[in-house]
């Protein structure tokens, strides 16, 4: 299940949810009852290198033995 980090606009309180996909976003702080908001940050994933090229995945062989 993903982890979403919230914070609250009013209190500034900060916190972190395990909500499914499907799951509604929180908009009520637990603190102060105020107004919640995401926050994104970066992504688990880097990219390094030149590129990806069509010959990156190779089409599965076939043998006939």
């Amino acid at each position: 299940m993903p982890t979403y980090s919230y914070v609250c606009k009013d209190c500034q309180h900060s916190f972190d949810a395990q909500q499914s996909f499907s799951d509604a976003a929180l908009e009520i702080c637990p603190i102060c009852q105020g107004s919640l908001r995401k926050q994104f940050g970066n992504l688990g994933v880097t990219f390094k290198g030149s590129g990806f090229y069509k010959t990156d995945s190779a089409a599965p062989s076939t043998s006939s033995d």
